[in-house]
């Protein structure tokens, strides 16, 4: 019999085991792979974006409108300002960016991670790696390791299993099939925070690794303002990552190459004399249209117009033709996972008294940056201080 079991050993099976453990649980943490936090790791090699310092109002909004109540009460328990407090609670100083990201000072994860387990390890945190939860009866779990199978009996466990996406860091997704046999539902997991698969023509190849500056995309009623990046395969970056619950619903995609100035004033600057120039170089004289910028434009209108005030709207709407967005296991994160219909408002699973679920496994979704990070401690807290509180029959 074990107290206290935390399957998964990312951001938020380490804050669930934190919660126990600070409840006074004894907790024994497993992890699949032969390291603790690997995901977390590589998302901090470019810049550790752990929240946003944002007011709550539309912090909240960014995971979307139809925010479960119950991921709605985790984030207020453990929010921007919980996550900075406990940042700076393992000795890492941070800093908030001019768009209200949050960042550890050092810009990296490792030294937090490395506080974190130290911390964890000192309240008696027993854990173990390269064991793979494989079998579940009732209460008690059964796990392939390096030893041969073991077979633990907790009084009450949590899974932070992660979702569907970069499957060689742990996130595989292959839990779920697991689950819908025992009865407990399992949205389909989806791409989300992912590139878009865009086939160019042959005369982007040069264009590729060219950046995409000061442009604003819309889909569907969704609109985002940011950096993408051209690459062989379609379009990178955060500034694409935001539209994908559109994009999966099958909204059309167009990109405004001048968000700050209006389709008249577009329009004035083209009517400017252009003399002798090429067209491209009136584009770049009045315009300031980059060399990526004309080349989206003519990839997608071609030829371009000869009304320039027709080519002022273009401009402003280009229309990107696309083939969806990147694979699953290449996407940042996954939307689907474990129904909250399935689950009560401590996050405990209604047909498994005593099991509680938390992070990416959950049926939720959000953009990047620091949103995904904040709802992993989130509900690992939230699930982690409920588990410490039950009691098995």
């Amino acid at each position: 019999m074990t107290d206290a079991l935390v399957i998964g050993g990312g951001p938020a099976g380490l804050m669930a085991a934190e919660a126990l453990l600070t409840a006074g649980r004894t907790v024994t943490l497993v992890e699949a792979k032969p390291s603790i936090g690997r995901k977390f790791l590589m998302a901090g090699k470019s810049g550790l974006n752990l929240t946003n310092m944002q007011p709550f109002g539309p912090f909240l909004a960014s995971y979307g409108n139809g925010l479960n109540p119950t991921m709605r009460a985790c984030l207020k328990a453990f929010g921007p300002e919980e996550v900075r407090a406990w940042t700076e609670g393992l000795g890492q100083t941070t800093f908030t960016g001019s768009t209200g990201r949050l960042f550890p000072q050092v810009m990296k994860a490792s030294p937090l991670l490395r506080a974190w387990l130290e911390r964890l390890d000192s309240l008696g945190l027993e854990r173990h790696t390269r064991w793979r939860w494989v079998e579940w009866e009732k209460n008690i779990h059964h796990f392939n390791t390096p030893e041969g199978t073991r077979v633990l009996t907790p009084r009450v466990t949590v899974f932070a299993l992660g979702g569907a996406s970069w499957a060689r860091l742990g996130s595989d997704g292959l839990w779920a099939e697991r689950f819908a046999e025992n009865g407990i539902a399992v949205s389909p997991f989806q791409p989300s925070n992912a590139g878009l698969d865009v086939n160019w023509t042959d005369h982007m190849a040069k264009h590729y690794g060219a950046p995409l500056k000061g442009i604003a995309l819309s889909a569907g009623t969704q609109v985002s303002r940011g950096e993408v990046v051209i690459s062989k395969r379609g379009l990178e970056g955060g500034g694409i990552y935001p539209l994908a619950p559109s994009l999966r619903e099958g909204a059309s995609l167009s990109l405004d190459l001048l968000p700050d100035l209006s389709v008249g004033i577009v329009t004035d600057r083209l009517l400017k004399p252009k003399g002798k120039a090429s067209l491209s170089n009136h584009l770049r004289r009045v315009l300031k249209l980059s060399p990526a910028a004309q080349a989206i434009l003519r990839e997608f209108t071609n030829p371009l117009p000869d009304d320039l005030a027709v080519l002022a709207q273009v401009i402003k709407a280009v229309p990107i033709r696309h083939a969806g967005l990147r694979p699953m296991d290449e996407a940042i994160s996954t939307a689907g996972g474990v129904s909250f219909d399935a689950l009560d408002d401590t996050l405990m699973l209604k047909n498994r008294p005593g099991t509680f679920c938390a992070g990416e496994m959950l049926d939720w979704d959000a953009p990047t940056g620091g949103y995904l990070l904040t709802a992993c401690f989130a509900t690992g807290f939230w699930a982690g201080r409920h588990a410490a509180e039950y009691d098995r029959p």
